[in-house]
């Protein structure tokens, strides 16, 4: 075996190049030439798997190690998926999106803000919408005939593979849905959530065929994915985050085929595991014989919450190779390549690693047909495809087609959906359009891991592995002819200097490829002139202009309680769009006969442009408004499209700090004052309040960072390593956290990274983590103090209740529900039954509440509902030795009033 780790496939931090942001998925392309990642900076990057695998090639830099950039999704990208066909690439996103992903051979060309080059294009198809929270997880079926994809919002959606179309939602599961794979037969459909079961669905008629609880009732709900696996064979799910002996032997379990059970244990790693994957191949365990089910077995890789990487062969009760010390953080995703012969590993530490076998190191492999032959036994009958769809080319129209064919829909569409992949004709004259692709990797030479050693090692010299057997008619890549990526000859990877075959200068400066006309029907070739929509600016090159800050600023800030600075006048103020690649632009006049003006720039366009008859000092921009603030204490607020939102607000004084999120607009003014505004409806969250209380609190108190929230409450972080925010309901500024619990709690999680974002770690977490920045060496200080009795008891509860509290007030439910967990569990290790009763009468509420009763107790929290909660908190209350009555007793009482509800 050999392992590589190529340093140079990561997700960088815009702000920070030199930052790796997590990797949270890796699928490799069906054909083995591409591989494509999901990362935190809402990015799927495509690179070429040869590079990675062949020394050589990294080296010469052919073909490209980076090939594509995809930057359509507004949140962290949790999941990629290959489709079998290998057309479409599926992606699922914090943004609540699943798209559709097709290949585009004319969107090749310079990544737009950026130095990097797009060496093919791939486009979004469509836009799934339907999930009210994070999708986590996609499954293609086999024969890609349904897409499945999961979430944090406890719902199952299946859409059709050909057309698209939602098809139907599931919502039987009681908490996030972390994993989901499909049955190789097609028969069934397996999730895994955070109510601690693994389900399975008939996809007949989507009913839930079984429902398997052992042994997940004492796995944690800390993990980020519970992804699971089928083994090719059929007869076995492996699936993640399961435990033994009450919760303290970590391992994987294999569940039976129709039995449901799970008698199998997968024991070793010392922590969660969260992710598995069988090897597409079945195995044989003796290769003379013919393959019986007695003769079959499988192999399969866990990755876990230890940093380790371990593979199985299930004719073998110990792993086959155990990986350690390859990464510094879990491992959230595992791919294996369609030979069978490489595992690739993406890690939270914005890393992956290729392990890269010998066909004699995991030997018996058998060829895709053998399991297409062996699946029949099951006698399962897919139902029919949708009329005119197809994910394949037509035999008959494999001879005229390029090798490397644009695809467009035809003009018959069925329900408005996806339309059968048709080859277009091109004009006579125009250049081929290749598609870039990989090459299929050659192996030197394998080797046994070392981490002590370079990156890629030669420990155990083996032969020159075989190559793979051809394709067979089941398996999605056809012949070289046929094949939706061009062979190696076909590549344009050619001398960058050459005029022909180069991928360099040429194909770089190019910014829009021509598009053939689609000749159909008789209609005449399309127009190529585009026919622009005007708008206040047009289409004009952006002149780049050095940022200096002028002469005549900063003015001096009126007097106040607060004074903070006014920040400097600049010549020229960029901000991009929160989680858009536009930039919003302030240019202020640099002489008397100069203008104030800001403008909005969506690539080559200048969507609108304003005049102001002050200079800009702050600029904040979302997807749903762009605001200026001014020096003379006003601000302009503007429509994505440049309309004034709202009259020219008046502050009275020039603006110290200026945050937008969603329609969440917060501007502190010089003299201390806050205001915050919903701009969806033109309303203030709460009246304009004083910075005093925060400020006068601690002498040399001064802020150090400000964000808001969507519901328009401020995050304050102060240089003394302590967070406020507002309370409107209490009309009072508080303490959200301070480093104060980190001297004595045990749940503090400052020590986490902080380079990671509030929406991928929780708001709470990430302040935390920015607290301890601020005050590194309080830890270590106050662990050398002498402490009276109880002290970690009650700092750990003072911490867990306050936290709970502030995750309430800033709206972060996963927070809220994580913590309240992690506090029940405080509660029963301290046997503190008094506490517990407090919190069961909170989250139970009145006895004989009814919904749509109103009186003064409100069922949710966090925008979560209470008794779900307490549903949980009770089972922790129940299992445990110290209030195990107390949980009981109360569960019979919630099992009474739920079912009257």
């Amino acid at each position: 075996m050999r392992f590589v780790k190529p340093a140079w496939v990561a997700h960088g931090d815009s702000d920070k190049n030199d930052k790796r942001l997590p990797i949270f998925s890796i699928h490799v392309h069906p054909d083995g030439s591409r591989v494509a990642t999901g990362g935190l900076d809402a990015k799927i990057r495509i690179w070429s798997t040869k590079p990675i695998l062949n020394p050589a090639s990294e080296a010469s830099g052919k073909p490209p190690k980076s090939l594509c950039t995809l930057a359509m999704h507004t949140g962290p990208v949790l999941a990629v998926r290959w489709a079998f066909s290998g057309r479409w690439l599926a992606s699922g996103s914090d943004d609540q999106i699943v798209m559709i992903w097709d290949l585009d051979p004319h969107a090749r060309g310079r990544v737009w803000g950026s130095d990097e080059v797009n060496v093919e294009g791939w486009k979004p198809l469509k836009r799934l919408p339907g999930h009210e929270s994070d999708v986590v997880d996609v499954a293609w079926s086999p024969e890609d005939r349904y897409l499945a994809s999961v979430g944090l919002d406890s719902a199952v959606m299946i859409w059709c593979g050909y057309t698209l179309e939602r098809l139907r939602k599931l919502d039987l599961h009681q908490g996030f849905v972390k994993g989901v794979c499909w049955d190789p037969v097609g028969e069934y459909l397996a999730t895994q959530s955070d109510d601690k079961t693994v389900k399975i669905w008939r996809t007949s008629d989507w009913k839930l065929e079984a429902e398997v609880k052992k042994p997940f009732e004492d796995s944690p709900s800390s993990t980020f994915y519970r992804r699971l696996s089928w083994s090719p064979d059929g007869a076995h799910i492996t699936a993640s985050n399961a435990t033994n002996n009450k919760g303290f032997v970590f391992i994987a379990a294999v569940i039976t085929r129709n039995t449901w059970t799970s008698e199998i244990s997968l024991v070793g790693h010392e922590n969660t595991v969260q992710v598995a994957s069988y090897n597409p191949h079945i195995f044989l365990r003796d290769p003379s014989q013919p393959p019986a089910t007695a003769n079959i077995c499988s192999v399969v890789a866990l990755g876990a919450d230890d940093n380790s990487v371990s593979i199985w062969q299930t004719k073998s009760a110990r792993p086959l190779i155990v990986a350690k010390e390859v990464f510094e953080r879990q491992i959230l995703d595992l791919s294996w390549s369609w030979d069978g012969l490489v595992l690739y590993a993406a890690s939270s530490d914005g890393t992956i690693a290729a392990f890269q076998f010998d066909s004699t190191e995991i030997d018996g492999i058998a060829p895709h047909s053998v399991q297409t032959q062996y699946l029949k036994k099951f006698n399962f009958t897919p139902p029919p495809l949708p009329a005119g769809y197809s994910h394949t080319i037509a035999s008959g129209d494999s001879a005229q087609l390029p090798p490397a064919p644009d695809f467009a829909p035809p003009s018959n569409q069925v329900n408005g959906g996806v339309n059968k992949l048709v080859a277009k004709r091109k004009k006579p004259g125009l250049p081929s359009a290749h598609v870039p692709s990989a090459a299929q990797p050659q192996v030197n030479g394998v080797a046994s891991v070392s981490m002590a050693g370079p990156r890629r090692a030669a420990l155990n010299q083996h032969p020159q592995p075989p190559q793979p057997p051809p394709l067979s008619y089941s398996q999605p890549i056809a012949s070289s002819s046929n094949s939706f990526f061009p062979s190696e000859a076909e590549q344009p990877f050619g001398d960058p200097s050459s005029s022909n075959g180069g991928w360099g200068r040429d194909m770089m400066d190019v910014d829009h490829a021509p598009i053939a006309s689609l000749e159909h029907g008789g209609r005449k070739p399309f127009d190529e002139k585009l026919i622009r929509a005007r708008t206040l600016g047009g289409e004009r090159p952006r002149d780049v202009i050095s940022p200096r800050v002028l002469e005549g600023g900063p003015i001096t800030a009126a007097a106040g309680i607060a004074n903070l600075p006014v920040p400097p006048l600049m010549n020229v103020l960029s901000q991009k769009v929160d989680g858009l690649e536009d930039i919003f632009e302030a240019r202020n006049a640099e002489g008397p006969d100069g203008v104030n003006q800001v403008m909005y720039l969506k690539g080559k366009d200048t969507v609108y442009k304003d005049f102001l008859p002050s200079p800009a000092l702050s600029l904040a921009a979302t997807k749903h408004f762009c605001a200026a603030a001014m020096q003379d204490g006003t601000i302009n607020v503007y429509t994505p499209h440049g309309r004034r939102l709202c009259h020219t607000l008046v502050t009275g004084s020039p603006a110290a700090l200026v945050e937008g999120s969603g329609y969440a607009l917060l501007v502190i003014t010089t003299t201390g004052q806050v205001y915050s505004w919903n701009l969806r409806n033109t309303t203030a969250f709460f009246p304009p309040t004083s910075l005093s209380p925060i400020l006068s609190g601690a002498p040399n108190r001064q802020i150090s960072r400000v964000s808001v929230r969507d519901n328009g409450i401020p995050c304050i972080t102060c240089n003394d390593a302590t967070a406020f925010s507002f309370d409107s309901m209490m009309s009072s500024w508080v303490q959200v956290s301070s480093k104060w619990w980190s001297e004595g709690s045990d749940v503090w999680h400052g020590r986490q990274r902080s380079s990671s974002t509030a929406s991928s770690r929780g708001i709470v977490t990430y302040i935390e983590g920015q607290i301890s920045e601020a005050a590194p060496d309080s830890v270590h200080a106050a662990a050398s103090k002498p402490r009276p009795e109880w002290w970690s008891q009650a700092m750990t509860l003072g911490h867990l209740e306050t936290k709970l509290q502030s995750a309430k007030l800033l709206e972060s439910p996963q927070e809220y529900k994580q913590t309240l967990l992690v506090y029940a569990k405080r509660l029963t290790d301290e046997a503190f039954k008094a506490k517990a009763e407090e919190l069961i009468k909170e989250l139970f509420g009145p006895v004989y509440w009814r919904p749509g009763r109103s009186d003064s107790w409100n069922p949710m929290v966090a925008g979560l509902v209470k008794r779900e909660l307490l549903r949980d908190v009770l089972s922790i209350f129940a299992k445990s030795r110290t209030l195990t009555q107390l949980g009981a007793d109360w569960q019979a009482t919630l099992k009474r009033a739920m079912t009257e509800e």
